[in-house]
């Protein structure tokens, strides 16, 4: 019997992807639902077990697969077919990659239970020298601000309690961003890992992921892993046979933006409005419950096991430093090939839009991208040879963010990306602070002058200055960075916004 590997993720799913499972399970086919590695515009991308390789083809469709069938791809015979991709392990897109969070995605139904060496290694090593590889790492937060991890724990460590916690921001609102979903949906095990590692070095005894309500197939086969996971004493008492205890469980956000926001997120944990909480005290010091706790997000999490296996000095040397280690970066939009890139920092804009990319899916020419989200900022043709690293990204005046890439072609309209990005604040803000909550309408109306052609230099003053109040005064980073996308387009792009310039 032929085995047939067919990706339960969300968008192979949304492809059809079950319907194809069928039809291979029907023609006598041993399905395996493994998860995606990333190859988005392929999905759903097969692969068919052979002598030891695996031949991919993609992407297949319920009658295509249908054709497939017909023509004995199950026996090995269709090669040369259109959807043939050839050896997985051999892909363009894959082989340029260095994958240390995403390495075992895809090769296996999310379930099995996979090699806990990692885990084992670092329960027997004392938690303080855990820190302190995490802290010669160089690892930082990949969820935003790039914020140095080993900070975080030390603190949670050093902080006296009689509880500590671990949080998993897994609430992924960012445009263009979703290597979350990919590992909760191929490889939970990963981020469980991770996390026990982490609540190991810490000192913290409970973790909780608070997901993105969006996600119904990851919260599924997240909620299976945990059982799976306590099964084979990867959580639970005495974990892996030591004699530290940690438990895990599963949170389901309600689809606000703002929760995203660590203080936000913690309050919507503890049953209230997801408003953002003032600063001082961090969470490290008081979080969840008012007791110290370790908030990171899945891929901050999930990298962790892969710094245990190489040693923090040898992590650090990957990248640019101090930008150290790799970054899941996403690639959407208007693009020919958009997916997963695991890469170490450093690697062009170019590079990733041209070279993995391979430019945009219309054929007109590239515009901008915007990166870090839709609070990020859009950067230019002129501005593809920077490299991606915390620092060479902030002094041009932006950010990496989750490691989004939103691409656009030649028809994109600045000014009404401006527009959106004051009307994206008004519906997310939380409300609690006045800049943001009547900043975002002011800026937003002000914008839709500009765009009717109605304005004057005094609605442009006016954006300068709504964008200089938001930025300084600002509670969060929701109000405090909505003047990066609208500055960035306003710079970059003037002739988007000027009367007669526009169409």
């Amino acid at each position: 019997m032929t085995t047939v590997y067919v990706p339960l993720d969300s968008v192979a799913v949304a492809m059809d992807a079950n319907a194809v499972a069928e039809q291979l399970t029907k023609a006598g086919a041993a399905v395996i639902r493994n998860g995606s590695r990333g190859l988005a515009w392929l999905e759903p991308l097969i692969e068919v077990e052979n002598g030891g390789e695996r031949i991919a083809y993609g992407p297949v469709s319920p009658t295509t697969v249908a054709d497939l069938i017909t023509n004995g791809f199950l026996h090995h015979q269709l090669i040369e077919h259109p959807l043939c991709r050839g050896p997985i392990g051999s892909h363009d897109f894959l082989q340029s990659q260095t994958r240390l969070v995403f390495d075992r995605i895809g090769h296996d139904s999310p379930l099995g239970v996979p090699d806990l060496a990692d885990v084992l290694r670092a329960l027997a090593i004392p938690p303080d020298d855990l820190i302190e590889m995490i802290e010669i790492s160089g690892l930082r937060g990949r969820g935003g601000a790039g914020f140095p991890a080993h900070i975080k724990w030390r603190t949670v460590r050093e902080t006296d309690a009689p509880r500590k916690y671990l949080v998993c921001n897994a609430d992924e609102g960012d445009s263009g961003t979703f290597a979350d979903r990919l590992l909760l949906e191929g490889d939970p095990f990963r981020l469980i890992e991770g996390m026990v590692i982490a609540g190991y070095a810490t000192g913290a005894n409970h973790g909780v992921v608070y997901l993105r309500s969006e996600y119904p197939i990851a919260k599924t086969i997240f909620e299976q892993a945990l059982e799976v996971a306590r099964e084979h004493n990867l959580i639970g008492h005495n974990v892996l046979g030591s004699d530290f205890d940690f438990d895990l469980e599963l949170f389901l956000g309600a689809g606000a933006y703002i929760c995203g926001e660590e203080t936000s997120l913690l309050e919507s944990l503890e049953g209230r409005r997801g408003q953002i909480r003032v600063k001082p005290p961090v969470p490290a010091i008081s979080g969840l419950l008012s007791m110290p706790t370790l908030v990171h997000n899945v891929i901050s999490f999930a990298s962790v096991p892969a710094i245990v296996r190489l040693g923090g000095d040898v992590y650090r040397d990957l990248g640019v430093a101090p930008s150290s280690g790799t970054m899941s970066f996403q690639l959407a939009g208007n693009i020919k090939r958009g997916g997963l890139i695991e890469v170490p920092f450093g690697i062009t804009l170019r590079e990733m839009v041209e070279g993995y990319g391979h430019g945009t899916l219309s054929g007109r020419p590239f515009k901008t991208l915007q990166i870090g989200g839709p609070l990020g900022a859009y950067l230019s043709q002129r501005e593809l040879d920077i490299e991606l690293t915390y620092e060479a990204m902030a002094d041009i005046g932006a950010g990496i963010g989750h490691g989004g890439l939103v691409i656009f072609d030649d028809t994109v309209d600045l000014a009404e990306q401006a527009r959106y990005a004051f009307e994206f604040c008004e519906l997310e803000s939380c409300g609690k602070c006045t800049p943001c909550r009547i900043g975002s309408v002011r800026g937003k109306e002000t914008m839709e002058q500009i765009i009717s052609g109605r304005a004057s230099d005094q609605e442009f003053n006016m954006i300068d200055d709504l964008c200089e109040v938001m930025d300084r005064t600002s509670l969060c980073q929701m109000g405090g960075m909505t003047p990066i996308p609208v500055r960035s387009a306003m710079e970059r792009f003037p002739g988007d916004f000027r009367q007669g310039t526009r169409a």
